[in-house]
């Protein structure tokens, strides 16, 4: 599959584009339902963030994902110019005690590295945001 690129404006509406474009993407490739299920989600919740946290809803700005396979993995990149962060102050969280004290949100990040095989950062500091979610191809 050649990549595909889908540019959207940072709104959450659009979040029901961005996971009909994946799928089907993740279908083409040859992922089953709970595959692809497991990919939109990860996905949603990468462009989540961006909307949420790098963005702080700024409808004006963009996102940029990019779907292809290639060298056995199925590699979703999503691109922003937002507010950096570092990944490596991202905490595991202790799901026991997130769930007793029924807090909402905090977990994209988790759930990404979970959902996915890989999760990698690129972030170049006042000029974009990249993540990539990468998921071996079914055999």
């Amino acid at each position: 599959m050649k990549k595909q690129t889908l540019k959207i404006e940072s709104k959450t509406e659009q979040l029901i584009t961005v996971r009909n474009f994946v799928s089907q993407a993740a279908y083409a490739s040859g992922f089953n339902d709970e595959d692809v299920s497991k990919i939109a989600l990860a996905v949603d919740e990468a462009c989540t963030n961006v909307i949420k946290h790098a963005y702080q809803y700024d409808a004006k700005k963009k996102i940029t994902i990019t779907v292809g396979d290639s060298n056995g993995n199925f590699e979703v990149s999503i691109v922003d110019s937002g507010k950096q962060f570092d990944p490596k102050r991202i905490k595991q969280p202790d799901m026991k005690e997130y769930l007793s004290s029924y807090r909402r949100g905090g977990l994209g990040v988790y759930l990404m590295k979970s959902l996915m095989d890989k999760v990698e950062y690129d972030i170049e500091p006042g000029k974009r945001n990249q993540v990539r979610l990468i998921k071996q191809l079914p055999r």
